[in-house]
């Protein structure tokens, strides 16, 4: 493996949204969210910038969102055309690198590590494609180019909509240091209040603690956090990533207190879980429901049922009893899928 490698991060800029204010423009000065309606209980897709002044977010219940913003169009969304887009997207990528790790429709990890595009210059291959995006998809990007996976995906998000922030192995320690904790895959408000429990709210803190207190509190959790906070990140870009699981996941700003609190959550995380399977095309690869649960102190328990006939949402209130009994702690964290078994080989038909 190169002692330098190059990646970039690309991320499109409310991607659902920024597609349909691109077909209407008349959409792009007012707020708009994509989701479901107010009296089914959905959650929102995505919002675009106009919306997010007023608090507005993604995973956001639609009520929510109309209350913090009661002027906010909400559209149902268009799953084909965002596809058809991401598509375009994924053929610039492959005019530059064939290694490349799609992350969902709107985002990627590419390694330039050895591409001969502009003279191998990551930066210069980073605006190139987000100008070609803008002019064949009709949507902004943002990227972040860096030396591994971490720093690129935090520097992707540095100049947020339309940036572009090229972090070089000269600058890399001091850019890390400054990163707030909070920017941390997988930090959610519970840990960073551990952290600010510590005096840690950036990575130069969390650079100075000592491990065995990261340790006690985080568990193994905590050898990542200091490999981060060094900016130390050895993952590869994975090409192959054959899906084993659909899932989506909450990590809740409180935690839940108890069973009905639990249960109250999971209607939103199972339509977020219909849509998220739309339009996938692995009814016949669904092997076993499973469910989640990642308690205060951090640890987790997941617990699963084969699939035996038609689907159905009550078998995860089933789960979500069972892992719930497990340990009588608040919750932090629900996540809800499907174990996928590999798709079957295609029979070649030799009849003529």
């Amino acid at each position: 493996m190169p002692t330098s490698r190059k990646i970039i991060h690309i991320d499109a800029d409310c991607f659902y949204a920024a597609i349909e204010m691109r077909d209407d423009p008349s959409l792009r000065d007012i707020p708009i969210a994509i989701g479901g309606p107010v009296d089914r209980r959905s959650v929102l897709a995505t919002a675009n910038y106009a919306a997010r002044v007023y608090g507005v977010r993604s995973a956001m219940p639609t009520s929510v969102a109309k209350r913090l913003c009661p002027s906010l169009l909400v559209i149902p969304g268009n799953m084909a055309k965002y596809r058809e887009a991401s598509q375009q997207m994924q053929a610039i990528f492959h005019d530059f690198t064939h290694i490349i790790e799609p992350l969902s429709l709107d985002e990627a990890y590419l390694d330039v590590t050895d591409s001969g595009h502009f003279q191998g210059s990551a930066t210069r291959i980073a605006e190139k494609i987000r100008a070609r995006i803008f002019e064949e998809v009709g949507i902004t990007v943002s990227a972040g180019v860096a030396t591994n996976k971490f720093i690129a995906k935090v520097a992707s998000d540095w100049k947020k909509p339309n940036g572009l922030t090229v972090v070089s192995p000269e600058n890399q320690f001091e850019f890390v240091s400054g990163i707030p904790v909070k920017s941390i895959s997988g930090i959610g408000r519970v840990a960073q209040e551990k952290l600010a429990g510590l005096g840690v709210y950036t990575c130069a803190d969390l650079q100075r603690q000592d491990f065995s207190v990261l340790q006690k509190a985080f568990g193994s959790m905590a050898f990542r956090l200091s490999q981060f906070a060094l900016g130390v990140d050895e993952r590869s870009v994975e090409v192959s990533r054959e899906r084993k699981s659909i899932s989506v996941e909450r990590t809740f700003d409180k935690d839940l207190s108890d069973m009905k609190a639990c249960q109250d959550a999971l209607p939103l995380l199972l339509a977020e879980l219909k849509r998220r399977m739309a339009g996938k095309d692995v009814d016949s690869q669904l092997s076993k429901y499973y469910l989640k649960l990642k308690f205060d102190n951090f640890k987790q328990t997941t617990i699963e049922q084969p699939i035996k006939s038609k689907l159905t949402d009550e078998i995860f209130f089933s789960l979500l009893v069972q892992a719930c009994s497990r340990s009588l702690r608040p919750v932090r964290l629900i996540g809800v899928g499907y174990r996928l078994s590999p798709p079957k080989p295609l029979q070649l038909n030799f009849e003529f």
